[in-house]
């Protein structure tokens, strides 16, 4: 999945290119720039795309690369950041036409890390209003669609950032992930989406469950920028402390099966809640399964963990958090929030104290039921979502504010307990409307255990081969 456009070189290719001298931050950063152009006319994925401030940051990496003081390997590569990670100076929509769209007056501690090491920022990326979608819609970006498929929806929250990684502008983009916003899209975009463990990339403001995560076309890259995004920062009261982790060894390529041998894996094809996963996309993960058994891993299928209640508790919960926000904004503001959320969060008028004392409490009770199921294995395979991409215009795969969680089965029980996730393409759809859609492979590790997930997920991408070429922008 690659082909000879500088756009489309890895962060691996070009941190080595650039330390050799073969290639130029300014060239590299030129022709991300012109893919850019070719491609938004029909994705619509990047908010603030500023040409000047990435050639800028390019001409001052190459100047650094020159004189021999780079930054280190990221120094010159280029990268996207989702809006609601703040830079200096940059207005965060966050999705919605009721914002205000103030400059940020600092960067946010990934933002600030990317940027002490030299990238070079060529846009930020599209969310939908306040991130609550998994979806390319919003009320003040154009519809963001999906590279493989324009007209089906790229996923979300962070919408942009998976169709900008899958469209190739540049190798690095970040995103931000509370209940699947990462891997989402990611999957639907047939992209590498890592949600970390929580604390493991120091994020503001801090929030139950939300993360910062890299999304890339290899698991090499993400091993590459960790080292970096993982930096410690004071103002995050919830981060990990400083630890030494050799991302770089992601094991022997040459030998994958050799990391895999003897690993136990659990296989939860039944989340207990939500949509049914569709038929391909199961046959899909077991086939998955079966590459990594052919390893040399033993497979064991794995019950559903969670609950209904659990997951209605923490969508009751979600929507009084929102309704308490929106209904905060003045009567012209709030009516430019989208419709679909306005419904989402309309029945929070009512709850009551109980209701939503027991709603929070039920993050808690996924987290423990998330960490008990998964103790007697080394990983955990699972579907990323339970539908292929679904159309462009609409908010979810239901399209209904009343089931509006129903594809989030697979991904929130890693964000409630911390763990470490990620998800990595596997397969395409087959079938009827949605022939030649990416599917994705849900990975998730033992708490803390980041490295361990990204070996895994490298060692599945060698033993996967290689998948279709990336989609490219219409003549």
């Amino acid at each position: 999945m690659n082909d000879n456009g500088l756009h489309a070189l890895s962060a691996v290719e070009l941190a080595r290119s650039y330390a050799d001298g073969k290639l130029s931050p300014v060239d590299v950063a030129r022709a991300v720039v012109a893919h850019v152009e070719r491609w938004e006319p029909h994705l619509h994925a990047t908010w603030d795309f500023d040409a000047e401030e990435a050639m800028s940051m390019a001409r001052a990496s190459e100047a650094r690369w020159r004189a021999g003081t780079a930054l280190g390997p990221l120094d010159g590569v280029p990268v996207t950041l989702k809006e609601n990670i703040a830079t200096r100076g940059r207005a965060m929509p966050l999705g919605t036409a009721a914002s205000l769209r103030v400059p940020a007056a600092a960067d946010a501690p990934p933002a600030a890390r990317l940027r002490e090491a030299g990238a070079v920022f060529v846009a930020r990326t599209t969310m939908p209003d306040y991130g609550m979608l998994s979806s390319g819609l919003s009320t003040f970006h154009a519809l963001t669609r999906n590279p493989w498929d324009v007209t089906r929806n790229p996923g979300g929250s962070s919408a942009g950032a998976a169709a900008a990684a899958a469209a190739g502008y540049g190798p690095l983009h970040l995103g931000t992930d509370i209940g699947g916003s990462i891997r989402l899209p990611a999957a639907w975009c047939g992209v590498v989406g890592f949600k970390p463990s929580a604390g493991r990339i120091p994020i503001f403001p801090p929030y139950t469950g939300r993360v910062a995560g890299p999304m890339t076309r290899q698991v090499a890259d993400i091993a590459l920028v960790m080292p970096v995004l993982s930096q410690p920062d004071v103002r995050d009261a919830t981060r990990l402390p400083p630890q030494a982790i050799a991302w770089h060894d992601l094991g022997d390529d040459t030998d994958p099966q050799h990391l895999l041998r003897g690993m136990k894996f659990g296989l939860l094809l039944d989340a207990g809640w939500g949509l049914a996963p569709d038929a391909e996309i199961v046959a899909a993960v077991q086939a998955a399964a079966q590459v990594f058994e052919a390893a040399g891993a033993v497979v064991e299928a794995l019950p559903g963990f969670t609950t209904r209640e659990m997951a209605d508790g923490i969508n009751l919960f979600w929507r009084m958090r929102s309704w308490l926000d929106i209904s905060a904004l003045p009567a012209e503001r709030r009516a430019r929030v989208l419709p679909y959320i306005r419904d989402w969060v309309a029945a929070a008028a009512g709850f009551t104290a109980a209701q939503v004392f027991h709603g929070q409490a039920q993050m808690a009770a996924l987290r423990d039921a998330a960490v008990a199921a998964t103790v007697p294995f080394d990983f955990v395979l699972s579907p990323v979502a339970p539908v292929s991409a679904f159309a462009a215009e609409h908010a979810s795969p239901t399209n209904d504010p009343l089931r509006a969680m129903e594809h989030i089965a697979y991904t929130l029980p890693a964000n409630m307990s911390g763990q470490p996730a990620i998800t990595v393409p596997c397969s395409q759809s087959a079938v009827g409307l949605t022939t030649g859609l990416p599917i994705g492979l849900h990975i998730t590790g033992r708490l803390h255990d980041d490295l361990g997930v990204l070996r895994v997920a490298r060692a599945f991408e060698r033993l996967r081969g290689a998948l279709r070429p990336w989609p490219q922008p219409p003549a």
